[in-house]
């Protein structure tokens, strides 16, 4: 089984306050004679379930294009947590259950919100929980939330905290009707120069599904 955490993008999808709104220009319209159906789209990169890149928050970071690419796939533990406002704290996570996974997808209200619309208040990491999951031989970390810091972060500390430890974080997934488990996480970033992070098809598959395949 396949399970879509991708929020749908479309003009009316919710993006950062003052962040630029999805659009679909058309160029070209079979409609009007033309051959074929042509777009020219305008998207933050942050549009959506999305990955940041190392440069969002670090001049000398890597764009989207150069981030690596084999956190994004592979073994993904996905928990549910009761927080909804405030930083969450390793005792949020229960790691005792987590086995085989380098990644962490945390399900929390937000991804009861429609797409519509920007959560008031949200769940984001602490650079404790950072610590904890790098420890533990951590690659990537997502969450529904808009972000992995708190809304009127200046200074970023999670973010700066998962690029040192070599960590890639993905944002606005929507956990909706996963069950808490192991699963397979396929999320890759577009191959965009210049660019601060880059929208994801983020899906999980079966574990059963992924061992068949190895």
């Amino acid at each position: 089984m396949i399970y879509d955490i991708s929020r749908t993008i479309q003009p009316t999808t919710a993006v950062w306050p003052n962040d630029a709104r999805y659009a679909a220009a058309s160029v070209l319209r079979k409609a009007d004679g033309a051959s074929v159906n042509l777009t020219t789209l305008t998207l933050s990169p942050h549009t959506g379930s999305h990955a940041d890149a190392y440069y969002h928050y670090a001049d000398d970071g890597a764009y989207a294009a150069h981030m690596p690419l084999r956190p994004y796939i592979g073994p993904a533990y996905v928990v549910t947590v009761d927080r909804r406002d405030g930083a969450l704290l390793p005792g949020d996570i229960p790691f005792e259950r987590i086995h085989n996974a380098e990644r962490l997808l945390i399900h929390s209200h937000v991804s009861a919100l429609p797409d519509e619309q920007f959560p008031t208040a949200f769940p984001y990491l602490s650079v404790e929980l950072v610590e904890a999951w790098a420890a533990r031989g951590g690659k990537l970390i997502g969450l529904d939330s808009p972000s992995v810091d708190a809304f009127d972060s200046k200074d970023l500390p999670c973010h700066h905290a998962l690029r040192r430890h070599g960590m890639v974080n993905l944002e606005c997934l929507c956990l909706r009707g996963v069950p808490d488990g192991l699963y397979e996480l396929i999320a890759l970033p577009l191959k965009l120069d210049l660019a601060c992070a880059s929208p994801v098809r983020a899906i999980l598959r079966d574990i059963e599904e992924f061992i068949a395949d190895e």
